[in-house]
């Protein structure tokens, strides 16, 4: 074993180059097995016959070849590109079955050749070899066939010398980086056979063969998506093979890159969002995405076909113009003024009052009537303790507003001069607010009314007797125009 350490030699070497079926994925293989020398292809100098020395009894393996039973070659290769690689094995191995083909020789056995005792003759080598792989064109994730060319040296027993390589293989890949390695290179000796000073070839030719486990590595998967690198069009982010290692996170079939809506499934003609109402329109861009309408109200439906979307048509049902709210021009009240602009549009009115009747005189009167009717405490602004008809009063004043509901009224109260005129102003105001406040409870508008105090400063009556105090003590409903007339 004096030589082993130039097959540790080789080893070394081997780190920097190739021999196998990589690929530009995984650049880097090792491989590793048993090989058999078979030196039967040697031909003394007086027979040169190629063709039997070389052809006959190739797979003699109990006769001809030798076996080293363990671990006895191991190479590195590196893929360089278009099904080409590059490398370096090394291989030991022990001649204890030394055969020449020499028909010549008196000794030889019926099959012509000469079966030499070595004595357990180290064999050692180290070859290089540039390889073609035909995997590609063959199309096949298996099955690799190849052939292989390359030169080496032999230290066999004393002697050495160089050999030139042709060779073939055929791999079984088992996955896509671990596979079965069948070899064979013939090494054909640059010595020319030369023999010994007894006769026999020193420098012989002869056949390799070798079978062991193969790996390829060195492939970059940084994401971790079992793609590499170079052919993952997202390598940082992990995805899927059918999308070049792209994710598709929602897994609606559209590439998280090319999808609107990554994180929800959806359909493709809608670049990856959904459509719950299936309108069409992507429920991001629907303002009712539960009910299906037109892309041109943004996905909300049109019941009546007007152009105004359901939602916002007064009269969903029935087309009309957008300026009416959706709702056909109507004039419920025949008073000549379309319900649009009609603020009374179920009581008839004129045009000049936007619509709503003006306020009559028989109206004013029966307000005053009532108004001056209802009685409050003395000294206070509580309706009178007692007095069954302000309820009803305040009733009928009810009842004359509503026909009014764009008219403005003025609650006035007013006080006889007994008491202060700071004292009458705050219980003038109060009792107008009070009457404003029960009416206000009774379901009129409160923006068509507003209350005052006038104290004592407007009386109706004199001051001097009781019967005039009793008429100064009261309120007074005033028309005072229209809400649309601006404040007061």
């Amino acid at each position: 074993m004096k030589h082993l350490n130039k097959l540790l030699v080789a080893v070394m070497m081997a780190m920097g180059l190739s021999s196998h079926a990589q690929d530009s994925n995984n650049p880097w293989a090792i491989s590793f097995g048993v090989n058999a020398v078979d030196t039967r292809t040697s031909a003394s100098p007086d027979h040169v016959d190629f063709f039997p020395a070389h052809f006959s009894q190739p797979f003699d393996v109990k006769g001809n070849w030798n076996i080293l039973p363990s671990l006895s070659y191991i190479g590195v290769s590196r893929y360089v590109g278009s099904g080409f690689s590059v490398g370096l094995q090394g291989s030991v191995n022990k001649i204890d079955k030394y055969v020449v083909f020499d028909p010549t020789n008196p000794a030889h056995d019926a099959r012509g050749l000469v079966v030499y005792n070595p004595g357990d003759l180290m064999y050692y080598g180290i070859d290089a070899t540039i390889k073609y792989s035909f995997q590609e064109l063959i199309k096949s994730k298996v099955i690799d066939p190849s052939l292989s060319v390359g030169g080496g040296y032999t230290f066999f027993g004393d002697s050495s010398y160089g050999t030139v390589n042709p060779g073939a293989g055929l791999t079984f890949w088992f996955t896509d980086a671990i596979g079965l390695e069948l070899a064979t290179r013939y090494k054909w000796s640059v010595s020319g056979d030369r023999e010994d000073a007894a006769g026999v070839p020193d420098a012989p030719s002869h056949f390799q063969h070798t079978a062991g486990l193969v790996f390829k590595f060195g492939g970059k998967d940084t994401d971790g998506d079992g793609i590499y690198d170079k052919d993952d069009a997202c390598p940082d982010v992990a995805g899927l093979k059918q999308f070049n290692g792209c994710p598709d996170t929602d897994g609606d079939g559209i590439v998280d890159a090319s999808d609107a809506c990554p994180n929800e499934f959806g359909l493709a003609a809608l670049n990856g969002c959904p459509d719950r109402d299936g309108d069409g329109v992507a429920d991001k861009d629907d303002a009712c995405p539960d009910t299906a309408g037109l892309a041109a109200l943004k996905g909300c439906p049109d019941t009546d076909g007007d152009g105004i979307a359901d939602k916002d048509d007064k009269c969903p049902t029935v087309a009309g113009p957008k300026e009416n709210g959706g709702c056909p021009f109507l004039d419920a009240d025949k008073d000549g003024v379309l319900d649009k602009d009609d603020d009374c549009p179920t009581v008839a009115g004129p045009a000049s009052n936007r619509g709503c009747p003006e306020v009559s005189s028989q109206a004013l009167e029966d307000l005053k009537v009532q108004a001056r009717a209802i009685y409050f405490n003395s000294g206070k602004a509580t309706f009178k303790t007692g007095d069954k008809e302000t309820p009803a009063r305040l009733d009928a004043i009810k009842e004359i507003l509503k026909n009014y509901p764009n008219a403005k009224f003025s609650i006035e109260g007013h006080t006889d001069n007994t008491g202060s005129a700071k004292i009458n102003q705050k219980l003038s105001e109060d009792r107008a607010k009070a009457v404003l406040d029960a009416l206000v409870q009774r379901g009129v508008n409160p923006e068509n009314l507003e209350a005052k105090g006038f104290g004592s400063s407007q009386p109706v009556a004199s001051n001097k007797t009781a019967a005039g105090k009793a008429q100064n003590r009261r309120t007074e409903i005033k028309h005072v125009g229209s809400k649309y007339q601006g404040k007061l």
